[in-house]
């Protein structure tokens, strides 16, 4: 049967129908036509410069790995609206888990991120002569990009810098890209510096290290398909405890984080621009004064993921007993009249006027939609951590923050590991510190619905849902507007180019 797909597929090839654009490329392993002959090495400084240019583009836009993470989760969601977002069902199938080997995203991921890896490589490879600093922050690069790989796609190509173009790129399995991240990370710890909160980390330092190992042994029972061992939940305790003693800690003032100031929590950022986590949520009537062009009046978020927050949830106006992480809808013209974290029901203008769609109605944003097609200008909850009252396209987007560390402590600890403090402690003390509003309370008891939960409120829209949704065995559950249950769809499928090109690779099961 694979046989006559692949048969199937490269007809399609050979014939270059445009609408699949399934041409063939060096995509699972970028090779640079520029590195002709015996390699020589490449300016290591310039390089390694590139590298984190890439991966800045990679995570700025709302396609690619945002994508692949969020709205193929229970917290994000992109309905049509009339035309708009329609996009031949790219959004739509990732919702309700329909995607193929030819979604756009699956593709661009895949091929973006192998190629991160192939550069980083030829950053470290001795003959670029990098220093030792150098070198680490390309192995700490690589690894996340190796990261990335491993979890979406379950396998990992790899190619040498001596490698030309007719050699097809080995490939490593799950385990094995595994092992060669944690390598990489540990070869890369002494030499990358130590660094607290500050300015300068939009570049690998020991705690973004430590948070990248800390992330792959939360998940490493997940790779590996066996059972969870202490001691990985453990070594997940004591990364944390590393991050910590570099000066790192939870932050009051939960939507400050996101601003472009210093803060105790950003273990590492990036310059990408946050338009885009603005502006694809936004109604195209809420502008600021850097867009005044308005927002694009996609994303949206479910109503099951909204209720898990505490408070009233018919309504999100100051004093409606909403916790903090929950945000406000502002009714007085603060903020540009734009609200923080989750935008229900009617919106007001920089005046706190009620604002109207574009057709005269209430602009109401309500908690249900029809479905993922049939939607008008005012469906769906919008969700917003970065602000435009900030700069509606500053560059500082977080990748890592402590938060999210403290959460793997806590649920390292909840799944066997040992630490100094029991798991409801460490939720119990975020939760303390999310308190801004009064309304909310400790828990009394943690399962681990509480502490998925628990991660959902506090890391939403951070890239982080699909993963863990996994880890506590959601992923495959239905929920709002998703009725696959699909159990392979943990993994999404090699891109069908990929395949074509390189026979080492076997394409996951169910695709």
């Amino acid at each position: 049967m694979k046989n006559i797909l692949r048969a199937i597929i490269l007809s399609v090839v050979t014939l270059s129908v445009s609408c699949t654009d399934l041409e063939i490329e060096q995509t699972d392993s970028f090779f640079d036509e520029n590195l002709s002959g015996e390699f020589q090495g490449v300016d290591p400084s310039a390089s390694l410069e590139g590298l984190y240019n890439d991966f800045r583009g990679q995570i700025q836009g709302q396609e690619g790995l945002y994508a692949l993470n969020e709205v193929s989760s229970d917290e994000l969601l992109v309905p049509t609206r009339g035309t708009d977002w329609g996009d031949n069902g790219v959004w739509r199938n990732l919702h309700d888990h329909n995607w193929n080997p030819l979604h756009r995203d699956v593709k661009a991921t895949w091929n973006s991120f192998n190629q991160n890896v192939y550069r980083a490589t030829l950053i470290i490879d001795p003959r670029s002569d990098g220093s030792a600093q150098e070198v680490a922050e390309a192995k700490f690069l690589r690894a996340l990009s190796t990261f990335w790989i491993m979890d979406l796609y379950g396998q990992a190509p790899f190619r040498t810098p001596d490698e030309g173009p007719d050699v097809n790129p080995s490939v490593k399995t799950r385990a094995e890209a595994f092992d060669f991240a944690v390598q990489d990370l540990t070869e890369a710890l002494p030499n990358l510096v130590s660094s607290g909160p500050g300015a300068g980390l939009d570049r690998a330092t020991k705690a973004a290290a430590n948070h990248l190992l800390a992330k792959l042994f939360l998940n490493k029972h997940i790779y590996l398909n066996t059972a969870v061992d202490a001691a990985d939940m453990t070594a997940v305790v004591n990364y944390v405890d590393a991050i910590q003693a570099d000066g790192f800690s939870l932050d009051s003032g939960y939507f400050n984080i996101f601003e472009d100031t210093v803060d105790n929590e950003t273990i590492l950022f990036t310059t990408s621009e946050v338009g885009p986590r603005i502006w694809n949520t936004l109604h195209y009537k809420q502008n600021s004064p850097d867009n005044e062009g308005g927002g694009w009046n996609g994303f949206t978020t479910l109503s099951e993921f909204y209720d898990t927050f505490e408070g009233d949830p018919n309504i999100n106006e100051p004093g409606s007993g909403q916790e903090e992480r929950r945000g406000f809808v502002p009714t007085d013209g603060s903020n540009l009249g734009i609200g923080y974290g989750f935008l229900i029901g009617q919106q007001y203008d920089e005046d706190g006027n009620a604002m109207t769609d574009r057709v005269g109605n209430q602009l109401d944003f309500t908690r249900e939609l029809p479905g993922l097609l049939g939607n008008d200008e005012v469906t769906g909850i919008r969700v917003i951590k970065y602000h435009p009252v900030n700069g509606g396209f500053t560059g500082h987007q977080i990748v890592f923050r402590y938060a999210d560390a403290h959460l793997m402590k806590a649920e390292a600890i909840l799944r066997g590991g040992s630490g100094s403090s029991s798991a409801l402690d460490l939720v119990n003390e975020l939760r303390a510190m999310r308190n801004g509003n009064g309304n909310t309370t400790p828990l009394t008891a943690l399962s681990e619905q509480d502490m998925l939960d628990e991660r959902g409120r506090e890391l939403y829209a951070e890239f982080w849902r699909r993963n863990d949704q996994i880890r506590f065995g959601k992923f495959s559950e239905p929920w709002e507007y998703k009725t696959n249950t699909d159990a392979f769809r943990v993994l999404f499928p090699i891109p069908a180019t990929a395949i074509i090109s390189n026979p080492n690779l076997i394409q996951n099961e169910g695709y």
